[in-house]
């Protein structure tokens, strides 16, 4: 018979991951909230590819802003966390919004980091980093 001492309880890597992605979430409406309160309009959450996903996609005048959401204990892992793996993933997602938005092709493009800790205001770092970085 296996020893099962050792193993953690059923669950519980789920109920960690749930509560790390509602999390996740409230700090994409908390950012969401902020830049409404620029002067952005929200052109998409969520925006999911088969290249990945794009947190929000927002726009103000001539710009668009592809936004990656990070919520983390302190800024320095929030920061790690975009790296240049999930930089690329981004920009191909990127790409393939402005594809199926061909009205915005005149519009200027930009990638902005949100860095989120729990009850501090978010740190927004624009045009945090390039499509050919």
């Amino acid at each position: 018979m296996p020893d099962r001492s050792r193993r953690p309880s059923p669950g519980t890597g789920t109920a960690r991951r749930r509560r790390a992605e509602g999390w996740g979430n409230t700090a994409e409406r908390i950012v969401e909230l902020i830049l409404r309160a620029r002067g952005w309009r929200v052109l998409a959450r969520r925006f999911e590819t088969h290249s990945g996903e794009i947190d929000l996609v927002v726009r103000r005048g001539g710009t668009v802003a592809f936004v990656e959401v990070k919520a983390r204990e302190d800024l320095a892992g929030a920061a790690e966390a975009v790296d240049v793996r999930s930089r690329r993933r981004i920009v191909r997602a990127a790409m393939l919004f402005m594809q199926k938005h061909p009205a915005l092709a005149g519009c200027d493009q930009r990638f902005d980091v949100a860095l989120v800790r729990r009850w501090r205001w978010p740190v927004i770092i624009t045009d945090a980093f390039r499509a050919d970085d």
